[in-house]
């Protein structure tokens, strides 16, 4: 019982010891690309590390049952700030760089998701 005890304390501190000593965290070359995208674009974000948390939101969001590609450009909006164009426009680059799954599917001619009601 106490080896068992001794070794749970220890195991704990070198849990804690990697969390102390951990790396700074890097901006993803995802998001880098994602963020890029987004400039050329011209959508402009005031805060770079939320949009690109923003935009990783959109495929969770897209893989909930009967969500379109509108409706989370809805919530986009919402969320972000903005206004639907940009937004529509936010959703299909953070769809194209995020979800290669769905891009996949789409250049195979399958639709991963519903895109009916963008006329698609």
């Amino acid at each position: 019982m106490q080896g068992r005890r001794i070794a749970l304390a220890l195991s704990a501190g070198v849990l804690a010891s990697g969390f102390v000593w951990a790396a700074p965290a890097q901006a993803e070359p995802s998001d880098d690309a994602f963020l890029t995208a987004l400039t050329d674009a011209g959508i402009g974000t005031a805060d770079p590390a939320n949009a690109a948390a923003l935009g990783q939101q959109v495929c969770p969001m897209l893989a909930e049952p009967g969500q379109t590609a509108a409706d989370v450009a809805a919530k986009i909006a919402d969320a972000g700030g903005m206004s639907l164009g940009p937004a529509t426009m936010f959703t299909g680059i953070a769809i194209s760089l995020f979800c290669p799954a769905a891009v996949s599917s789409i250049t195979s001619g399958q639709s991963p998701i519903p895109l009916g009601i963008l006329g698609f």
